[in-house]
């Protein structure tokens, strides 16, 4: 690739998520040293503010205006570096346009999008494009669904390491959880089920477990999808539906057809959070789930839809307080087993609130990764997963500078 004026520019840096990600770059790298990258957003005005905010130390923080639907503004802002990393969402409102210019005109890419109904899209329209302009196109590279998806892959590797077999049944279990929602988390939710309610065969796309897997991927298996409470006799522990699994398990599943070697055409996967034992865990387990069927059915309904919105979810640009993403932590633990009976289990753990001061430390070494580590010739153009594109190499910078750990259990 020609020499660029940067390595990565933030793009929706004043978002909620892109003033935790500029905050950390500046940072973790600085200015003008390892890793040259600036800020961009469709307001200067909120692009100063946060300048100011960010301290003297961002005095030559250079800022970059481009609205997410000015296609011209994006071709210029992506010419000018290897990679942008875009936080503005919900990517299915705003994100197309940028992915676009991306894929077609050879930058690379990288966001937190959870929402797989719009990967879907992309990579129906962009794929080839990106394919041909040698664009890498990353996408979820936040807590969806990098610690799923790279601890999957870290069990994976440790199988074939012990075992010399992948593991054809994985579990990934969420241990304990501390964090908050923001606005924009809460809009691409509420969007993702607006979307289903009035689309019949979007309904029936995102049962799919191989819904953004490439053609021929071979995967056939019948893919478990826990809707209710249920024991977990691998946990000793009652579990209830975990959020992020629609997601999540869509990513492993396509870094699965991605790598090579694969985990096999056999592998099962799926995600839930553990409540713990008992009567008090079955409870526990009984009432979260629960709620989220409630709250999933509220947001199909356009009435109580904007109830949510209004009285309810917290707003555009609204987060959890600095405390409490520094008082958030997670904890998700793995079980894997080979076609032989053989069993392996190991844990990924944040120091952070998952959503926001983890995702942003995740995203921003996925940036960095992207632009510096790993070259053209190692992966070429395309939409690539987290595992797929960065394997270890992300692990050791996550472990090292990210407040991550991955680690085998007993």
């Amino acid at each position: 690739m020609a020499k660029t004026k940067y390595d990565v520019i933030v793009f929706g840096a004043t978002s909620f998520v892109g003033q935790i990600l500029s905050r950390y770059l500046l940072q973790h790298f600085g200015l003008g040293k390892s890793l040259r990258w600036a800020a961009a957003g469709r307001s200067i005005d909120k692009l100063n503010a946060l300048k100011a905010e960010l301290g003297s130390d961002a005095d030559s923080l250079e800022l970059i205006v481009a609205d997410a639907a000015d296609e011209t503004a994006l071709a210029k802002l992506c010419a000018s570096t290897r990679v942008v990393v875009s936080t503005v969402g919900p990517y299915a409102l705003y994100g197309e346009p940028l992915v676009k210019i991306c894929a077609q005109g050879g930058t690379d890419y990288c966001d937190l999008t959870g929402e797989v109904q719009w990967i879907a899209r992309m990579l129906e329209k962009y794929e080839d494009d990106a394919k041909a302009s040698g664009a890498r196109i990353v996408n979820c590279c936040g807590f969806d669904s990098i610690p799923s998806d790279l601890g999957v892959y870290f069990l994976q590797q440790h199988a074939l390491e012990q075992f010399g077999a992948p593991c054809t049944r994985v579990k990934m279990r969420v241990k304990a959880m501390r964090g908050g929602l923001s606005g924009g988390t809460a809009l691409s939710l509420l969007n993702v089920v607006k979307e289903a309610a009035g689309d019949p065969e979007l309904r029936k796309a995102l049962v799919n477990p191989y819904l953004i897997c490439p053609s021929g991927h071979g995967g056939k298996l019948r893919q478990p999808n826990l809707k209710f409470a249920a024991y977990e006799p691998d946990f000793n522990s009652w579990m209830a539906p975990f959020v992020m699994a629609a997601i999540n398990t869509r990513i492993v599943h396509r870094s699965n057809a991605l790598l090579d070697p694969p985990y096999g055409p056999e592998f099962v996967y799926d995600e839930a959070a553990l409540t713990g034992g008992g009567l008090k865990g079955r409870m526990s387990a009984t009432a979260m789930a629960t709620a989220m069927g409630g709250f999933m059915i509220a947001s199909a309904i356009g009435p109580t839809r904007k109830l949510l919105e209004r009285f309810v979810l917290p707003g555009a640009g609204e987060g959890p307080t600095p405390k409490a993403q520094k008082n958030g932590f997670f904890d998700l633990r793995f079980y894997g087993k080979t076609a032989a009976g053989e069993s392996l289990r190991c844990k990924v753990t944040g120091d952070r609130d998952p959503g926001y001061g983890s995702t942003a430390k995740m995203l921003g070494q996925a940036a960095a990764c992207l632009a510096l580590d790993i070259d053209s010739k190692t992966r070429g153009g395309g939409f690539w997963t987290p595992a797929s594109m960065f394997g270890h190499t992300l692990i050791d910078r996550l472990q090292a500078h990210s407040g991550l750990e991955f680690a085998l259990l007993d």
